[in-house]
């Protein structure tokens, strides 16, 4: 036991096995990711989640809420209150489906198409320099791996 709490202590993780290793890695992306959209919402006034809807948005105008769901991969009542955040704000307009009044289709204002418009400090730019640094078929690789076990994450919780 004290020989592997001493392992611990060092600066480099123990080798835990190939699952619990991509695990790991897994949860380091997601923490960071968290930390840079905190840093973006400082300097943006967005989180990346936020931004993502905004980028899709600004794509996509007249997007409806669930097609932006679906195009994002969350739960539709997970993007309300990204939605709301963002209206309240006034960076998305949101108006009525001419052909169905019970959908809301969404755009963006003068504000969201500035905020969209930001090539700066963004999650997206760093993600950008990271695949950069990568050959592309490293890359497709990469995006399968993810795919499989989002995948078989989204089994798994229905």
């Amino acid at each position: 036991m004290r020989a592997a709490l001493g392992e611990l202590a060092g600066s480099e993780a123990p080798p835990l096995g190939g699952v619990l290793d991509f695990m790991r890695l897994l949860w380091a992306v997601d923490h960071q990711l968290q930390a840079a959209s905190k840093r973006m919402q400082s300097r943006l006034g967005v989180t990346g989640p936020q931004r993502l809807a905004l980028r899709i948005v600004g794509r996509f105008p007249g997007i409806s809420a669930g097609r932006l769901a679906r195009v994002l991969h969350v739960h539709p009542s997970t993007l309300t209150g990204v939605l709301e955040r963002l209206e309240r704000r006034r960076l998305l307009r949101r108006w009525r489906d001419p052909r169905d009044a019970r959908r809301a289709l969404f755009g963006l204002s003068d504000i969201g198409r500035s905020v969209d418009g930001e090539r700066g400090q963004t999650i997206e730019k760093m993600v950008e320099r990271a695949l950069a640094r990568l050959p592309p078929e490293r890359v497709k690789l990469a995006e399968e791996v993810l795919r499989a076990v989002a995948a078989e994450l989204s089994a798994e919780s229905g």
